[in-house]
C-alpha cells in the first residue's frame, strides 16, 4: 500500500513538474512577442535646430549648397566621394565653412533620395546661395516673443516678488506686532 502512494505521489510531482515548465515556456514566448510589437520609430523632437521650419516629419534634408544629404533619424551625411555615395557621421573638410544655420535645406521624405540626385540638383540648385530659409532654432524664439510671452512671465514675476515683500515683512519684524 505505501509503494503505491509513493509511485502515485512521484507521478503527481512529475505532472507538477511539467505544469509548471510548459507555463515558464508559453510565458516567455508572450514575453518576446510583446516585445516585438512594441518598437516603434517616430522622429518628433530629432530634427536639428538647424533644420527649417514647417514640417512635422522629416526623413532626409537635401542641403543644394553642399550636394549633400543628411539623415535625420540616424544623424548621417550622405554626400558624393569620388564615385559612389558615402554616409558618414561628420562632413568632410571641405564644407567645414558652410553655416548650417544659414544654409538652404529642402525636406525629402524618400527612402533613399540620392537615387534621384540628377532631379533634386536641378530642381533646387537655384537655392544654393539662398539664406533666407527659417530655422527651427529661431521660430521658437520668434514665437515666444510674438505671444507677448515675456510680458504675461514678467507680470507672474512681478506678482510672486509682491508677495515675497509681504512675507518678508511678517518674518523680519521679530514678533513684534502693530498692537504696540
Amino acid at each position: 500500500m505505501y509503494a503505491l502512494l509513493g509511485a502515485f505521489n512521484l507521478k503527481e510531482v512529475i505532472m507538477k513538474k511539467v505544469v509548471y515548465f510548459v507555463l515558464v515556456f508559453l510565458g516567455i514566448g508572450f514575453v518576446q512577442v510583446g516585445k516585438a510589437q512594441v518598437n516603434v520609430s517616430i522622429n518628433i523632437g530629432s530634427q536639428p535646430l538647424w533644420g527649417p521650419v514647417g514640417h512635422a516629419y522629416a526623413r532626409y534634408y537635401y542641403i543644394p549648397e553642399m550636394d549633400v544629404y543628411y539623415d535625420v533619424v540616424h544623424r548621417r551625411y550622405t554626400y558624393y566621394q569620388g564615385n559612389r555615395w558615402v554616409t558618414k557621421s561628420k562632413l568632410p573638410a571641405r564644407y567645414k565653412k558652410i553655416n548650417l544655420y544659414r544654409t538652404y535645406k529642402v525636406v525629402i521624405n524618400d527612402r533613399s533620395p540620392w537615387q534621384h540626385h540628377r532631379t533634386h540638383r536641378i530642381t533646387y540648385s537655384r537655392y544654393a546661395n539662398n539664406y533666407s530659409q527659417a530655422i527651427l532654432r529661431d521660430s521658437h524664439r520668434d514665437r515666444e516673443y510674438r505671444r507677448d510671452d515675456h510680458k504675461r512671465d514678467n507680470r507672474r514675476y512681478d506678482a510672486k516678488r509682491k508677495y515675497d515683500k509681504q512675507e518678508n515683512k511678517v518674518k523680519h519684524n521679530n514678533g513684534l506686532d502693530k498692537r504696540r
